[in-house]
């Protein structure tokens, strides 16, 4: 008996440190768990308004749509769960967007204990860096930054929603729409997104900036408030942030353009209302998947422009999901580059090396593939058109949490899809492979070259 506790317990110490000695493995599976466990809980009669269970097909969904920071429901937020199940929805978008890694971290930096190497390295893993120095002051900046960005979006949240709920239910409202912006989570507990205040500037604007920032990244913003001058920036900085804006602006500009003038949904608003309503769609379709135009009366132009800005994504180490930014930065200049017959790919007198190009072209090939899959089988499996259901999964990989109003009548085998869509697009392809170990027997080994035509 003796023998065999001591085995279980060798097992079990083992097993612990192949997961903690591979930080890719450890958030891969730390989601998968904060999932399941989230949606068992989720499940309980005391979450819902009705008193009766919550299908745990559904539950997970919601769970991992908000450990993922999505935003796609296959329930109302707002009529089906009660105030404690809005409450467990909140606590795992804030896990979600922090990362799995916050918890274990937080407790011992609160009791004033020394983190362990692995746990470091952990976050380093986590926060997308390269290097493990200064990560403990990176992290409590993670921390601080994001409480004190999320408090001052609910303080202006709460100018308009406590007039309108009254003070608990207004600053409740403000709380958790502010933490949902912030993390890109994109639910909302007021029934049609912000539909209804699709004109409120105070609303909107707040909205938009906590979803900028919290799509920019950590190191990112960490690197603003330290040097507060674009060019002593990094490089990596100057990038999120020039094609952050370029995004932001082509997006609202084309969508706003196809809108009105084809008579399409922002053909009734003025001018004003319709630059801000474009905006505001812009900034949420690459990250949030809050919406403030109906999504299901859009002109299929633009919703092919939205599927493009969800596929991109924000920016590394951020809470928000997509190929991210850099990696299309990336792409584009090689292309340049490519175009100009230029040896070297260049931005901001530095050139860019062959291993980030060529990890950009993967991240993008398993990005594609897996969204056709996707798409191919929910065509298959779903009576839905095509196009809803490209939006649909763009949406899901792209942890964006818009929907053209599918996710409810989504079969089990299509909820299922869509879970693993949010789930691999919240941790990434490479997190996901580095994490089952594909690495190369063959690594240092220099084959002759080979000639290939391209084009």
């Amino acid at each position: 008996m003796k023998n065999t506790r001591r085995n279980k317990k060798n097992f079990l110490g083992k097993l612990s440190d192949k997961i903690t000695s591979n930080p890719p493995l450890y958030l891969t599976l730390g989601f998968a768990i904060l999932i399941s466990i989230g949606g068992c809980i989720l499940s309980l009669p005391i979450f819902t308004r009705s008193g009766e269970p919550t299908n745990l097909i559904d539950s997970i969904f919601v769970a991992a749509s908000a450990s993922c920071v999505t935003g796609l429901t296959t329930v109302n937020t707002a009529e089906h769960w009660n105030t404690f199940g809005h409450v467990l929805i909140l606590f795992l978008i804030q896990i979600g967007g922090l990362g799995v890694m916050t918890l274990a971290t937080l407790f011992p930096l609160l009791l004033r204990k020394k983190i362990g190497l692995k746990s470091r390295q952990i976050l380093k893993e986590q926060l997308n860096i390269e290097t493990l120095q200064g990560i403990m002051k990176l992290f409590r900046h993670v921390l601080v930054f994001t409480f004190l960005v999320e408090f001052f979006g609910a303080f202006l949240l709460s100018f308009r929603f406590v007039p309108i709920f009254g003070m608990a239910k207004g600053l409740w409202y403000s709380i958790f729409h502010s933490i949902s912006a912030f993390c890109n989570a994109g639910f909302d507990l007021l029934g049609d997104s912000i539909y209804p205040y699709r004109n409120d500037s105070l609303i909107n604007v707040t909205l938009m900036s906590l979803i900028v920032i919290g799509g920019l990244g950590f190191m990112v913003t960490a690197e603003i408030f330290r040097k507060k001058s674009f060019k002593k920036l990094s490089t990596h900085a100057k990038l999120v942030l020039i094609i952050s804006a370029f995004l932001i602006v082509v997006g609202t500009l084309v969508f706003c353009l196809i809108e009105r003038q084809i008579g399409g949904v922002l053909y009734q608003e003025g001018i004003k209302n319709s630059i801000l309503q474009s905006a505001f769609q812009s900034i949420s379709a690459r990250t949030a998947g809050f919406y403030s135009v109906k999504l299901n009366q859009m002109h299929d132009t633009s919703v092919l422009l939205l599927i493009v800005l969800m596929t991109i994504g924000g920016s590394p180490g951020s809470t928000a999901g997509g190929l991210k930014t850099t990696t299309f930065g990336v792409l584009a200049l090689s292309t340049i580059s490519i175009f100009k017959e230029e040896d070297e790919v260049t931005i901001f007198n530095k050139h860019i090396d062959s291993k980030t190009i060529r990890k950009a072209l993967a991240i993008i090939m398993v990005y594609f593939v897996l969204i056709f899959l996707a798409i191919f089988i929910l065509s298959l499996s779903e009576n839905f058109k095509v196009l809803d259901i490209a939006y649909e999964v763009a949406s899901a990989f792209g942890t964006v949490g818009a929907s053209r109003g599918i996710t409810g009548d989504l079969s089990i085998l299509g909820k299922i899809l869509i879970t693993c869509c949010m789930y691999l697009g919240r941790i990434g392809p490479m997190t996901m492979a580095y994490s089952i170990g594909l690495k190369s027997s063959t690594k240092y080994i220099r084959y002759p070259e080979a000639n290939i035509s391209i084009g």
